[in-house]
C-alpha cells in the first residue's frame, strides 16, 4: 500500500467522540477499508450508491477490488454470491428497501440457499428516508431477511455497535444481513468498552423487574432514555438491546419475561415479523402468558415525514415509550 492509501485507512482513530460524528454508513466504509487491508479476499460492491452508503473510502484504497453495478441491485447480489463461490468475501451495499424487496428472489436462492459468505450492508433502513416517500422506506425487510433459512439478521444501535458488527462479520461464514440507519442516528452506547458476540443480547440498563423493554436500532437509546426517566419516577425497568434479530436470544427473552412480566418490544420496523413477531413467537412457544406490548410502524404503509416526527408519531421514541410502560404499570 502507498503511504496515501495507509492515511485513508489508518488515519481515523475511533474513540467515543469520534463514532458521534460519523453515520452507521460512514463507520461500515472506514472499517470495511481497514479490514481489506490485511484480508485481500474483501471485495465491496455498491449500485450507485458510493456516496450515500460510504464506500468510497475502500475504492479510494483498492479500487481493483471494487464494483459499481449501477442501478441493476438484483445483478449485484447476483454477482456478488458468484464471488463468494470464487473464494472471495463480499460485502454488498444499498437502500434496506432494494435488497429486501427488489432482490428478495436473488438473496434467497443465490445467498442464503447455498450459504455462500455474502455480507449484506442495508442501509436507509427503517423510516430513515423520511421525506424521500413510503416507497423508500424499509419497514418489511427484517420479517423477510429472517424468514430465509441460513440468513443471520443483525439490526446494530448505533455507529459504535456498527463497527464491532461488522468487524464479528468479516470473521464469519454464513450470510448475513445488516441493517442500519441512513444519518447521525444517536449514540445508544457511551463507549467501546463492551463485548459484542452476534446472537447475543445486551443488557443496557437493569434497574429492576418492572418491565423490560426489548429494542433495537434506533430505538435502543430510546428505550435507554425512558428508562433513565422512569427510575426517577419509581418505575425500575430492564432494557435488552437485541441487536440480533436472528438467531434471536431466546435465553434472554424467557428470562426477562419471567422476571418482569411486562414485556415492550421497540423497532423501526412493521410490528409485524421483525423483533416484536420474533419475542412474541418465543414467548409463546415457552408457553409465558404475560402482558405483551410490540411497538413499530402498524399494519399501514409509513408516513413521509422527518424521521424524528415519524418515531413520535408512532410512539418509539423516548416520549412514546416512556408513556407505553407507564401504562402497562399501571
Amino acid at each position: 500500500m502507498t503511504d496515501i492509501q495507509k492515511q485513508i485507512v489508518n488515519g481515523f482513530t475511533f474513540t467515543t467522540d469520534t463514532y458521534d460524528q460519523l453515520t452507521q454508513a460512514e463507520v461500515y466504509g472506514k472499517v470495511i477499508s481497514e479490514l481489506a487491508e490485511t484480508n485481500p479476499d474483501i471485495v465491496v460492491l455498491t449500485s450507485d450508491l458510493m456516496r450515500s452508503n460510504k464506500t468510497g473510502d475502500f475504492r479510494r484504497v483498492f479500487p481493483e477490488r471494487f464494483f459499481n453495478f449501477g442501478i441493476a441491485e438484483t445483478n449485484m447480489v447476483a454477482a456478488a454470491a458468484g464471488m463468494a463461490v470464487s473464494g472471495k468475501l463480499p460485502f454488498l451495499s444499498t437502500m434496506a428497501a432494494f435488497l429486501s424487496l427488489r432482490c428478495a428472489e436473488t438473496i434467497r436462492n443465490d445467498v442464503a440457499y447455498p450459504n455462500l459468505p455474502v455480507k449484506i450492508i442495508a442501509t436507509h433502513a427503517g423510516v430513515s428516508m423520511g421525506n424521500g416517500g413510503t416507497t423508500h422506506h424499509a419497514i418489511e425487510d427484517i420479517a423477510i431477511l429472517r424468514s430465509l433459512a441460513n440468513m443471520t439478521v443483525v439490526v446494530p444501535a448505533d455507529s459504535i455497535e456498527t463497527a464491532k458488527v461488522v468487524r464479528a462479520t468479516a470473521k464469519d461464514r454464513g450470510p448475513i444481513y445488516i441493517r442500519i440507519g441512513r444519518a447521525l442516528e444517536p449514540m445508544a452506547h457511551e463507549s467501546e468498552d463492551f463485548d459484542l458476540t452476534i446472537g447475543k443480547s445486551i443488557t443496557m440498563r437493569d434497574y429492576g423487574t418492572d418491565a423490560a423493554v426489548i429494542a433495537c436500532g434506533v430505538c435502543v437509546k430510546a428505550a435507554v432514555d425512558a428508562a433513565d426517566m422512569l427510575n426517577e419516577e419509581g418505575m425500575k425497568i430492564k432494557v435488552i438491546d437485541m441487536h440480533t434479530i436472528k438467531p434471536l436470544d431466546t435465553e434472554t427473552v424467557i428470562s426477562a419475561a419471567e422476571s418482569c412480566g411486562v414485556v415492550v418490544t421497540a423497532e423501526e420496523h412493521s410490528i409485524i415479523g421483525g423483533l416484536g413477531g420474533a419475542v412474541a413467537e418465543t414467548l409463546s412457544d415457552a408457553g409465558l402468558g404475560i402482558k405483551f406490548k410490540r411497538l413499530g410502524i402498524p399494519d399501514i404503509y409509513s408516513a413521509i415525514g422527518y424521521p424524528e416526527d415519524l418515531y413520535a408519531r408512532y410512539e418509539i421514541d423516548t416520549d412514546g415509550l416512556k408513556k407505553i410502560v407507564k401504562d402497562l404499570l399501571v
